[in-house]
């Protein structure tokens, strides 16, 4: 059986805005950091100033191989560790975590251009699934019955499902791997993790944490794009994949994994909406909207890009517009509201959505195109906070799904015409009313077809005891994300009836179907 050993070696570094030569990412195999041999490699360009930062390989068939195959031997002592002493790997890890919380960030911010809070605050909330997995063994119990028939006891517990995989979005480098290996490795698997191409160094940092508290060979990292997705949906000793990303991709690992056998969870595309009633608390609700609107540049699947005014709120737009003309815009490390954009094309895209509004009829109320940002800094990837009033449901800006600093605002008279616009919207990660009304925030809970649902609350991404429940276009799969559904995608249940005869008295051969006691029955 492994030995949990303990020890740390030095974390993986990271180079904030530096003038060097890239540094060069690596794959993790079997408990050893490797330099991938491909001759296919993608530039990490840093969005605050359009640098290559990091040269991230496409790894070669034969190394993604080895990765599986690492993971494939693991598993096969893994899974025999008592669940107490898995569990306790996690309490080591957590630490590492904690007290490497500012490096973490500060890859994060280097590579993805994070403002320095927004950074920490991903890998808090990623922390705090790390915790959750400290009490995952109250989630991996099984049930059991004595006497279901004459002698006949039952119990159902449980089991691991053996090499798992995570595929991670660029937008949470941090939080959304956090969110898949830890359970999976608690309830006895082992991982092989595909951090996004654009910022890897958090799950550089990460797993270097982990060495010396896993077994070689638990967790595994590879690196790629398109080609390594499909190895992983295709490779046979994968058993269960953990996706966060675009609806395309997402349908497209769902459709090709399933396919092949195995679970898969999908958290995909977003377009979540925010209700303002008249009756709500009017600073409140404005600050709340405008931070869940441009908070991490807009690029969250639980961003608020949608705001539904309703009635007399409509008079608050004016005010929303002069707080949010106030967020200033600029590299992460310094002290601004509003991060770059990850990569250029996806700032042209941003730009091109906010003409193709104003084209159809939207008013831009506030541009946030070509702002003033921090000297030096001028080549990066920024667009300040961006209103369009006026939106209506067949506007692109409205259908699709924008991630960028961009609010959509939108009129209507009553509460019936704000919940039917939002429930016809494909999209179900999430969405808010702000109220000061019970029944108002009662009738939305039970009318909406919204997976998550927040009371004066923009963000309600739930804590990790309980799970993440996207819907609609928002999610496919066999079970959602982290609490106790978490777990449960990781594992299997496995049912074992036992009899102990105390004699050897049979009662003869009966070819009927079993019907536990009532065999009297069947011979009437």
């Amino acid at each position: 059986m492994f030995a949990v050993r303990t020890g740390l070696r030095k974390p993986v570094g990271t180079r904030a805005y530096s003038t060097g030569s890239p540094r060069v990412a690596r794959n993790f195999i079997n408990g050893q950091w490797v330099e991938s041999k491909t001759d296919k490699w993608i530039d990490l360009v840093q969005p605050a100033t359009n640098k290559v930062i990091v040269k991230v390989p496409e790894s070669t068939p034969a190394e993604m191989q080895a990765a599986v195959d690492a993971a494939q031997a693991a598993f096969k002592e893994w899974q025999q560790v008592p669940l107490p002493a898995r569990v306790r790997t996690m309490f080591e890890y957590r630490d590492r975590i904690n007290k490497n919380l500012d490096n973490i960030a500060d890859s994060i911010t280097e590579e993805l251009g994070k403002t320095k809070a927004d950074a920490r605050g991903d890998v808090l909330r990623g922390l705090e699934v790390v915790e959750f997995a400290l009490t995952s063994a109250t989630s991996i119990l099984g049930e059991a019955s004595q006497n279901v028939a004459s002698n006949i006891d039952v119990v159902s517990y449980q089991a691991p499902l053996g090499v798992c995989a995570g595929i991670c979005p660029f937008n949470f480098p941090a939080m959304i791997p956090l969110w898949m290996f830890p359970l999976a490795i608690v309830s006895g698997n082992t991982f092989v993790l595909k951090p996004s191409e654009k910022d890897p160094g958090a799950v550089e940092i990460l797993t270097e944490l982990s060495r010396g508290i896993w077994p070689d060979g638990v967790l595994n990292v590879i690196h790629g794009a398109k080609d390594t997705v499909n190895f992983i949906c295709d490779e046979p000793n994968i058993k269960a994949i953990s996706f966060v990303g675009g609806g395309q991709a997402g349908k497209h690992i769902h459709a090709r994994g399933t396919a092949n056998g195995k679970k898969v969870q999908s958290n995909m595309a977003a377009k979540n909406h925010g209700i303002i009633m008249p009756d709500a608390q009017k600073t409140r609700s404005l600050d709340a909207i405008i931070s869940a609107a441009f908070g991490a540049t807009g690029q969250r699947c639980m961003a608020l890009p949608v705001a539904i005014f309703v009635g007399e709120s409509q008079e608050w737009i004016p005010e929303l517009v002069a707080r949010a003309s106030n967020l200033t815009v600029g590299p992460g490390h310094m002290n601004v509201d509003i991060g770059p954009i990850v990569t250029a094309e996806a700032k042209q895209r941003v730009e091109k959505i906010i003409a193709e509004g104003i084209a159809s009829g939207a008013k831009l109320l506030l541009d946030g195109r070509n702002p003033k940002v921090p000297a030096g800094f001028e080549s990066g990837n920024y667009i300040g906070a961006t209103i369009l009033d006026g939106v209506l449901p067949n506007m692109t800006c409205y259908s699709e799904e924008i991630f960028g600093p961009v609010l959509s605002v939108v009129r209507v008279p009553t509460l019936d015409d704000a919940i039917e616009l939002m429930n016809t919207n494909p999209y179900g990660n999430g969405c808010a009313i702000f109220t000061s009304s019970g029944a108002a925030a009662r009738k939305v809970q039970f009318q909406s077809n919204i997976g998550q649902i927040g009371v004066n609350v923009p963000i309600p991404v739930p804590p990790p005891f309980f799970s993440f429940t996207g819907s609609k276009d928002s999610f496919v799969g066999a079970s959602n994300f982290y609490g106790r559904n978490g777990v449960r995608f990781y594992t299997y249940t496995k049912t074992i009836m036992s009899n102990w005869w105390d004699d050897d008295v049979s009662l003869g051969v009966r070819t009927a179907m079993p019907v536990l006691g009532r065999e009297a029955e069947t011979d009437k």
